[in-house]
């Protein structure tokens, strides 16, 4: 019995005070314990007479995110390393493959919602949209992010063999990417001149900017005014703002950088039901807002991009061309358990709209429901359209004046696989035609 009630005691304090801190008053004390005991001995028989060893600690951590997994994909546990490693790839920096991760639905495997731009899984022709069947010939069915983290972090050098289901494509493809450090560069331009910086203008002699944010990290909002300043001082009349393919990132960065073109009024709301409902609204000092705007989303934009796209269509500031988005409106926090290492990302409150309508698309939402954002002007892509344009996009990015093969044409000009960005560029000559 003393296993048993140690063993008890280390569960109650891993999850016991956040099962219950507002749930005590809604189970009968009786029930709870019954719940807590049967939980405490199932642990032992499988750690007793389960066909293998399995060390405690992975089952009380397998259980933890067995009861996250219930909640919803976002909702995660963290263990010591696995924190570490996503502290880093919060503030800009991580060793792995460079890619954002979800569970698709319907083949309950590992599916890609943007590769890192400049990454190595974006160098080697991993696309947003991609299932992954198997890593390094192990099967992703059923496997949470955390597994999935496990499986494809490593150190530098070394590399992981992925098996690949393209969007819109029956055969699989065997990749083999090379870890290394990540950068994450957010901000990006049209193409790259030939010392490789960012070239920000999509049409130099229509003074029409281009840029492009890849993800929602501490640097963004600094990183895209000091381009604002560059192209103001250039005379910009217009700006194509792309957040197709941009998984998301930090609340604060999303507020900052929608601060930036908004002069006042709210950008995001948050509610939740025991989180103190918050707004934020834009301040005019620091704002751009002496040019039209067009806004590209696709059905890979979620969260931070969604809180920008949808505060600028909401304050008619700019319209919005593309695909309806991903609908990743939830906030989570992150909380530190009583082992001190190890951490709780929970789900806790949804993102609401300036107009007060709802971004989070959830388990049962259905495609007529209020979720994501609309485009004002919707162009599809269809998936062999979408790889086309995408697997265009990386070789592209990849290229500078220096080197870019002028007999490709789809390379130099990117309007020819990339009806949604021709969609934008006529919609801006448009704008700028009627402010004359």
């Amino acid at each position: 019995m003393g296993r048993a009630k140690s063993l008890a005691l280390l569960v109650l304090g891993l999850i016991g005070g956040l099962l219950w801190q507002n749930g005590q008053a809604q189970k009968p004390k009786d029930e709870a314990l019954e719940l807590y005991g049967a939980f405490v001995d199932a642990v032992e028989q499988v750690e007793f007479n389960y066909v293998k060893e399995i060390p405690r600690k992975e089952l009380l951590e397998s259980a933890v995110r067995g009861m996250l997994s219930e909640l919803d994909q976002y909702s995660s546990y963290f263990n010591g390393n696995q924190w570490k490693q996503f502290q880093k790839q919060i503030e800009g920096s991580f060793t792995g493959i460079g890619i954002q991760i979800d569970i698709d639905r319907a083949s309950r495997r590992l599916m890609i919602v943007a590769p890192i731009v400049g990454s190595p899984a974006y160098d080697a022709g991993i696309l947003a949209g991609d299932i992954i069947a198997e890593v390094d010939g192990q099967s992703t069915e059923g496997w949470n992010q955390q597994k999935a983290v496990e499986a494809l972090s490593g150190l530098p050098g070394t590399e992981v063999k992925l098996t690949v289901l393209h969007p819109g494509t029956e055969e699989p493809q065997t990749i083999t990417v090379k870890r290394a450090i990540i950068s994450i560069e957010s901000v990006i331009g049209d193409h790259r001149n030939a010392d490789d910086t960012w070239d920000f203008f999509l049409d130099s002699d229509k003074k029409i900017g281009y840029v492009r944010i890849s993800s929602f990290n501490p640097d963004t909002a600094k990183d895209i005014k000091k381009v604002l300043e560059d192209l103001q001082q250039k005379q910009m009349k217009g700006l194509i703002l792309d957040l197709r393919d941009d998984p998301g990132g930090l609340l604060s960065a999303a507020v900052e950088v929608s601060d930036l073109f908004l002069e006042q009024g709210t950008i995001v709301s948050i509610r939740g039901r025991n989180t103190r409902e918050r707004t934020y609204t834009a301040e005019k000092e620091g704002t751009f807002s002496d040019c039209p705007i067009v806004v590209l989303v696709n059905q890979f934009s979620a969260s931070a991009s969604e809180i920008l796209s949808a505060a600028l269509q909401d304050h008619k500031r700019a319209t919005v061309v593309g695909q309806r988005t991903w609908g990743k409106g939830s906030v989570q926090n992150i909380i530190p358990l009583e082992s001190g290492d190890s951490r709780l990302r929970l789900t806790v409150a949804t993102y609401w709209r300036p107009s007060g309508k709802n971004i989070h698309r959830f388990k049962d939402s259905k495609p007529d429901d209020e979720w994501g954002v609309t485009p004002d002007e919707e162009i599809k892509l269809n998936p062999e359209q979408y790889v086309t344009w995408a697997s265009t996009r990386q070789k592209r990015d990849l290229l500078s004046k220096a080197n870019r093969p002028q007999d490709n044409p789809d390379l130099t000009d990117p309007l020819r696989t990339d009806p949604q960005l021709a969609k934008a560029l006529e919609l801006m000559k448009t704008k700028l035609d009627e402010t004359k």
